[in-house]
């Protein structure tokens, strides 16, 4: 889950040495839409959200920054009931997953962005800049990248990707053993849809 996913965003450079750099809140309307499947195709899928403060532009362009994902705010939407729908939040917060106890948000930190003109399957359409950067989940880091379409209004800002994770890389192994018969095993990979909006500070 990102997730899932994006993250305040970090530049190299001190705003003294940026004339031209601005900073962009994350709305509230900011969210990860999430999903999560078993070998046999079936999948949960809900939405997380995203916060961030600090996104800078400069000169029109997301230059960095980071944004972080409360593991509190998991939403299930598509399970029959409010029971077994709580009984999978609970499960995904639990240390079989995100561990919230301990990790309480997700973050993304990222590192550059660049121009894209790629059309691999699955991008979102109008994706315009390449993501570098690092997830962080159960304190362990590692790279993620992924195509956007960034959009730079005025005082608004708009972000939307497709982003997809291997779990099991930050540890999170529950349910991931090959052996397991297929409606019993959890894919590794989770997929995420990032619909970020953002206003000048």
């Amino acid at each position: 889950m990102l997730l899932a996913v994006t993250s305040a965003f970090l530049g190299s450079c001190t705003d003294h040495d940026l004339p031209d750099s601005t900073r962009f809140s994350l709305n509230t309307q900011s969210v990860a839409e999430w999903k999560g499947f078993l070998k046999t195709g079936y999948f949960n899928n809900g939405t997380i959200k995203v916060e961030s403060d600090d996104i800078k532009v400069e000169n029109g362009k997301v230059a960095g920054g980071s944004f972080k994902i409360p593991v509190s705010s998991i939403i299930n939407l598509n399970l029959p009931t409010e029971q077994i729908k709580e009984q999978l939040v609970h499960h995904l917060q639990s240390p079989d997953f995100f561990n919230m106890a301990l990790h309480p948000d997700v973050t993304y930190e990222i590192l550059n962005v660049s121009p894209y003109s790629g059309t691999e399957e699955g991008v979102v359409a109008g994706a315009n800049y390449l993501v570098n950067g690092s997830l962080t989940i159960l304190g362990k880091k590692n790279p993620v990248s992924f195509p956007a379409k960034i959009v730079v209004a005025g005082d608004l800002l708009s972000v939307e990707a497709n982003v997809k994770f291997d779990r099991t890389k930050w540890g999170i192994t529950y349910a991931s053993d090959p052996e397991l018969a297929p409606e019993n095993y959890i894919e590794p990979l989770i997929e995420v849809h990032l619909q970020l909006s953002a206003s000048k500070k």
